[in-house]
Formats: structure tokens, C-alpha cells, sequence
């Protein structure tokens, strides 16, 4: 002990570095070794001697503690507790999990600290262990489990509009009534929100209040708006309700409606037009809902006022689909023949349905009274149609300057493909060839 007895007798009268310079200077004459820089430790033959110096810094890092860190990040005041604020406050995390403290990417040892510092009398050096050693020390650390998810994570396919929320998420088929069993169809929800009323001894009393539609995918569908205590309560409530309302709605061969329509509801207008078949439904996304289980495949839905009422979306869709008329009742109505022209079938007349008489009315009809895309459209309002000029684009400075310099490769596709046809386009290497200046 007398090395010992000697540093901290100096410590008081010499600077920090010549202390440091005198230690080593022992070391070298006691033949003792100098394992850690911040922590001497001597290994004589018969004891253990540890000498440290402490440095006093003044930071940030010493000044404030990891737990009042982490009380920044995840507490909440009183007044902001109050006023809803904290409900996504951050959880504390313990960032030392699954680390093997001084244990880096070369996995270096370093006797003393993450290893031992002699095996027998023999004092050990700083080395790499080879990949055996390093492969079995990994194998016996435990691993560490993975946190387990709060809530499960939902498939692409299986997700409603928006994130976790239920709006436009599937509930799956009504309850059975009695004995019959609603096989084929699909429950969906399109409004799920809290509501509140005030009572007279309970004060302000929240419920859920849920809008479900229902249907088979064959024209059965119906919607129902359910309130209740809880949120499951509601939407099983509004399910069972919906199918107890279902309505079948016809549509043109199975894929379409019969004709453009626009409908009303408190202040929100849909404009609804009919679309050829691989079309697809284009349409605000309740609207897509309601055509899915509908068995409603091409559409085209404009929807203007209040977009964001979706109970007033769904009536007014559902409105629109009962109120439209087929074309066996829009002949019967007229007594007139009902024909449809096809491009692809060269615009050849081709008849839909004749009046249930068997005969038409001989006079004849104006041209504008019977115009079938704005026939039923209410008191005269059709939707309006900006005109575009076709030629706009070919009247700008810069497609003319695009035409002059496209105007040398003219035709040079389709001669390439005659060249390509009687064999006399060129090879590559031939291409490369004529490439190459002349000498």
C-alpha cells in the first residue's frame, strides 16, 4: 500500500497531470500495469490496488437528470390535462434494453471491464476474440422479446377509410332472425361519432351514434342509423335495423343505373351518370360503399353542397336509385320504342323496350323533350358543361414550336416497320459502321 500512500500524498500539493506522470512513473518501477484510463488499477503479486481520479464538469448532461428528461417528454400538466391534452403523450423507454454495456461492433475485450483482468498470475491484454468465442457469447445472452402490439395490425384490405377508425370498415352479416340466415350479405359501417344530450339529473349524457348499410351485392341493400351506450352496441343495433329496411333497386344489365339523375337532400346534391360497362364507380367514397354492396359496378357521382354530412349522402343516394325508371316503364309512360346506339356496335339502333300496348303513338315528338341524358334532371336544370375548344392546345406558341421540330421524323416510324417487313433495315453493327466518320 505504500504506492498508494504515496500518489495521495502528492495529490494535494501537485496538478492533476503531474500526478497522472508520477503514476505512470511508479508503474514503471513497481512493474505494475495500467488498465483503464479513468480508473488505475495495479496488479502487484499480491494484492489489488484501485486509484481514481474525479473530475468535476459542469454541463447540461450533469446538471439535469434522465428523469426529469423524461418528465419533459411525457408529462402533461394539470391545466393541459384538463383541456384533453396528454392522450398521446409518449411512453417512457428504456434504452439500454438489449445492450451488453461496453460491448461494441468489433466486440473488442478489455480486461477489467468486460472481461476478466487475469487468469491465474498471469495479467491479461486487450485482444479480439475470434468468431467462435463471439458467436457462442451471443447465443448465451438472452434475447430479447419483442414488445408485443398493443392492438393487432389490420390488412390493407381489411382497413376503413381512415387509419383505425371503423368509417368504411366490414361488421360482417346481420344476426340471423328466427331461422333465416342472411348468407351473401356484407355489413358496412359509414358513420361512427360520439353524440351528446342533456338530461335532467344526469347532465350531459354521451352515446354512440352509428350509420350502417347493408346488402347482398345483387341489388338488396338498406341502412340504418343505431345510437346506444357503447360503440358495439351501436353498430349491432344499426346492422340489425338495416337489414329489417332493405330495398331492391334495379339496375341496367347488373352493372349500371338506367339513366343520369340528380337528387337533393336537405343541402347536399349528388349528380349521378350512367357509365358503359369496365367504367368503374368514380364517386365520393360513402357513395363507393353503397354501390359495392349494392352490386353497383359503373358509375359516375358528382357530389356538390355538403359533402361532409354522410347521412345526408346516403339518403340522397338511396333516393335517387328508387326514383329512377327503367326503360320498360319510361316506354310504357311515352308509348314510344326504346332504342340504344352502341360505337362499338356501329351506332346501330337496337331496341331496349316497346310499350306493354303493342303499339306507339303516331304523333310525333319534339327532338329537345325527349333528349334521354337530360330527361330526368328536375325542373329543367341540367348540369352544366363548360365548353373547351379542341384546337386550344394547338393554338399555343410552343406546340407550334414542338410541331416544326417533330416535323423532320415524320412517317419514320411506319417506313421503319416496311424496312423491318422486306428485310432492309440494317443490322446494329451496320448501324455503327455508317456511324463512324469518313477518313
Amino acid at each position: 500500500m505504500e504506492l498508494a500512500d504515496s500518489v495521495w500524498s502528492m495529490k494535494d500539493t501537485l496538478e492533476l497531470d503531474m500526478v497522472i506522470n508520477h503514476v505512470i512513473k511508479l508503474t514503471k518501477q513497481h512493474k505494475y500495469s495500467l488498465v483503464n484510463s479513468n480508473a488505475y488499477i495495479f496488479h502487484p503479486s499480491t494484492s489489488i490496488v484501485q486509484i481514481s481520479f474525479s473530475r468535476t464538469y459542469v454541463s447540461f448532461v450533469n446538471k439535469v437528470t434522465a428523469d426529469q428528461l423524461w418528465s419533459g417528454v411525457t408529462s402533461v400538466s394539470n391545466a393541459g390535462k384538463k383541456r384533453g391534452r396528454g392522450r398521446s403523450v409518449k411512453k417512457r423507454l428504456d434504452l439500454n434494453r438489449g445492450q451488453r454495456l461496453g460491448v461494441g461492433k468489433s466486440e473488442m475485450v478489455f480486461p477489467g471491464l468486460t472481461g476478466p483482468a487475469m487468469t491465474g498470475k498471469k495479467i491479461l491484454e486487450v485482444y479480439q476474440p475470434k468468431k467462435d468465442e463471439s458467436a457462442e457469447a451471443a447465443s448465451a445472452q438472452k434475447k430479447v422479446p419483442e414488445r408485443k402490439r398493443r392492438f393487432p395490425k389490420i390488412p390493407a384490405l381489411l382497413r376503413g377509410y381512415s387509419g383505425r377508425k371503423f368509417p368504411g370498415t366490414s361488421i360482417g352479416p346481420p344476426d340471423p332472425i328466427n331461422d333465416y340466415v342472411f348468407n351473401g350479405f356484407d355489413s358496412k359501417v359509414l358513420e361512427y361519432k360520439i353524440v351528446n344530450h342533456m338530461t335532467g339529473n344526469l347532465g350531459r349524457k354521451a352515446r354512440i351514434s352509428a350509420l350502417v348499410v347493408t346488402g347482398n351485392g345483387n341489388g338488396l341493400a338498406g341502412f340504418a342509423v343505431a345510437k346506444a351506450a357503447t360503440g358495439k352496441a351501436a353498430l349491432r343495433k344499426a346492422k340489425n335495423m338495416a337489414a329489417q329496411r332493405l330495398q331492391y333497386f334495379e339496375r341496367y344489365q347488373n352493372h349500371t343505373v338506367f339513366h343520369n339523375f340528380a337528387v337533393t337532400e336537405s343541402k347536399t346534391t349528388i349528380f349521378v351518370q350512367k357509365k358503359p360497362a369496365g367504367h368503374g364507380v368514380v364517386a365520393h367514397r360513402v357513395i363507393k360503399t353503397m354501390c359495392e354492396l349494392i352490386g353497383i359496378k359503373d358509375l359516375y357521382a358528382k357530389t356538390e353542397g355538403q359533402t361532409g354530412i354522410i347521412q345526408n349522402v346516403t339518403k340522397a343516394f338511396f333516393k335517387g336509385l328508387m326514383e329512377q325508371e327503367t326503360h320498360q316503364q319510361l316506354a310504357d309512360r311515352m308509348q314510344l320504342n326504346v332504342v340504344e346506339y352502341r360505337p362499338e356496335m356501329e351506332n346501330v339502333p337496337i331496341p331496349v323496350a316497346k310499350p306493354s300496348q303493342g303499339f306507339s303513338r303516331p304523333d310525333p315528338v319534339k327532338e329537345e323533350a325527349f333528349d334521354f341524358n337530360n330527361l330526368y334532371y328536375k325542373d329543367g336544370r341540367i348540369p352544366l358543361k363548360k365548353y373547351v375548344d379542341p384546337d386550344l392546345q394547338f393554338k399555343l406558341p410552343s406546340t407550334l414550336r414542338y410541331f416544326l421540330n417533330q416535323h423532320k421524323h415524320r412517317n419514320q416510324r411506319h417506313a421503319r416497320y416496311l424496312r423491318h417487313v422486306h428485310g432492309l433495315e440494317p443490322s446494329p453493327e451496320e448501324v455503327k459502321f455508317r456511324q463512324k466518320p469518313l477518313k
